[in-house]
């Protein structure tokens, strides 16, 4: 597989440029995190001692945009010696340049802004279930599993299993079987208040004084050599909670249904 060097990152982009478009797009999000919402980062003492190389970041998602976008800030900060804060820019100068994250191509491909994103370190993939709003069935493309290896062969990569923004939907079993087969160091992150405070693509503020989270936990506990994907996915979605047993309001319509059953026929 392909190497970076000193010039370039692992598909040969400039580090230069990408650390440019790092700083402008860092600079422009700032005060989305710091000014208009209060981002609160906790756990990336857990991110200190990892090595640069195959570490996998599973995430839920909330946003197009301003999800990776808060991961750069932290990342960056982490990189520099801040731990659980983004409130000095300064770090936006030393960025986390070895850094990927797993984005739909055709989010990627739409507009000026997100071809810029792209440079930052996006891993485009075609999403084999859904396609420009549509259900669809294909064949996982397998030189885009090919890139997202070639990511973690040389730095850290960021991934969303559920492969869209909707709460609580199911996890796609090929991050399980990634995982299975490349056996990176797996960081969970949950975030939460993001869908509130941006919109869908995270570009516009939707709401301002909301305290948006992004929480990293320790590093997943899994045998590569007896676990199978399934409950590799599962140990996945629970670190993120993204299972029907975090789900509220599914167990309140539970509850619900449940009470007005009852209430129709009080002697069963």
């Amino acid at each position: 597989m392909a190497k970076k060097n000193i010039f370039t990152d692992a598909f040969g982009t400039p580090y230069f440029l990408k650390r440019l478009v790092i700083f402008i797009l860092g600079l422009v999000s700032y005060r989305r995190f710091n000014g208009f919402n209060k981002l609160k980062i906790t756990g990336t003492e857990h991110l200190v001692d990892l090595p640069d190389s195959n570490v996998l970041f599973v995430s839920n998602h909330q946003t197009y945009f301003a999800d990776v976008a808060a991961m750069y800030h932290a990342f960056c900060a982490v990189n520099n010696g801040y731990l659980n804060t983004i409130k000095n820019p300064i770090y936006l100068l030393n960025p986390k340049i070895d850094f990927y994250y797993v984005a739909a191509e055709e989010t990627m491909n739409k507009g000026i802004l997100p071809k810029i994103f792209k440079i930052a370190g996006a891993v485009t993939v075609k999403r084999t279930w859904r396609s420009e709003g549509k259900n669809v069935n294909r064949l996982v493309d397998m030189s885009e599993v090919d890139n997202i290896m070639k990511a973690l062969d040389n730095g850290w990569v960021a991934t969303f299993p559920q492969g869209t923004t909707s709460a609580f939907a199911q996890g796609r079993r090929g991050t399980a079987k990634l995982v299975k087969n490349q056996r990176p160091i797996v960081i969970p992150i949950k975030i939460n208040g993001f869908r509130r405070a941006f919109d869908k693509k995270g570009l516009r503020v939707k709401v301002t004084g909301v305290k948006p989270t992004m929480e990293f936990k320790a590093p997943l506990d899994i045998d590569y050599d007896n676990e199978k994907a399934p409950e590799i996915l599962l140990k996945i979605m629970t670190a993120i909670e993204q299972t029907e047993d975090f789900n509220v309001l599914h167990t309140y319509d539970e509850e619900l249904k449940a009470k007005k059953l009852e209430q129709k026929d009080p002697n069963n």
